[in-house]
């Protein structure tokens, strides 16, 4: 436990320090792609068995397509938008692959190293592009993911009887997916009821989106748990002493990242500026 929490300290204190050190984008730019390129060799190793000698080009593109689009959010966030799109229907198909596991396992083959190219490079563009708009929204952005995450813990530990996706992860239940949404809940309405000027309409539409960010961070988590589960391991990686891969850690943001990023931009374009 002790190494976990140090690990996380150290992860917290990196991050932070991108998000609101410097008003210079290389820090944040940096660390998204060493992300997409460490958390694309571990998408590699969870693929099906594919030729070794191939690694090697495989995360090098991870880490130039992160590098690149990166680029792309500063000056061109249309093209951006359309990753994120892209990311956002792959989510929407998985919630069928996710329900149907073991019986249907047709997903698992060659064309994952595709899907993987676009979930994260569509994720770390996300999370740079809403902290370009405002590192106190990507603050935000985390803050949900993790009441979540933590809501759903303690209240799936304590009350969770109905499984939710038993053969994908058995220890998640519906009661803990209730406690991730009350708990994240309560981190809206403070937001909302403190920092934000919105109309009664405005407030549901943003209401309505942190919730569907909440909902994407669940079934980000729930995908991870079905590929690592199909390719035989407990974690994505080793690279986090007592958190495993940055797969691991990320596996939410994977999916609510491009979610709440679209929903910025889509939220923009009627008028509403957060």
């Amino acid at each position: 436990m002790f190494e976990r929490i140090k690990t996380a300290l150290v992860l917290v204190a990196i991050v932070l320090s991108c998000m609101f050190a410097t008003t210079s984008h290389y820090p944040m730019q940096a660390l998204m792609v060493i992300a997409a390129t460490i958390a694309g060799y571990e998408w590699y190793k969870l693929m099906p068995k594919q030729d070794a000698s191939i690694r090697p080009f495989f995360v090098f593109g991870y880490a130039c397509i992160a590098l690149i689009v990166s680029v792309i959010a500063l000056y061109v966030h249309d093209i951006t938008l359309l990753f994120w799109i892209a990311s956002i229907l792959v989510w929407l198909t998985s919630v069928y692959w996710v329900k149907n596991f073991p019986e249907y396992d047709g997903w698992y083959n060659k064309s994952l190293n595709l899907v993987g190219l676009i979930l994260i490079s569509s994720a770390v563009s996300a999370i740079f592009s809403v902290w370009q708009h405002s590192p106190w929204w990507l603050m935000y952005l985390f803050l949900l993911v993790w009441g979540a995450d933590s809501g759903a813990y303690f209240v799936g530990r304590k009350l969770g009887r109905r499984k939710m996706a038993p053969n994908v992860s058995p220890n998640k239940s519906v009661e803990g997916l209730f406690g991730g949404l009350i708990t994240s809940g309560i981190i809206v309405v403070i937001v909302q009821s403190h920092y934000l000027h919105l109309t009664l309409l405005q407030h549901v539409l943003f209401l309505t989106l942190s919730i569907i960010t909440v909902l994407g961070s669940v079934q980000g988590d729930l995908f991870e748990s079905m590929i690592k589960r199909r390719a035989g391991v407990k974690d994505s990686g080793r690279i986090l002493p007592g958190h495993g891969g940055v797969l691991d850690r990320i596996d939410s943001l994977l999916a609510a990242a491009p979610i709440f990023a679209t929903g910025i931009y889509l939220l923009k374009l009627i008028g509403v500026d957060l």
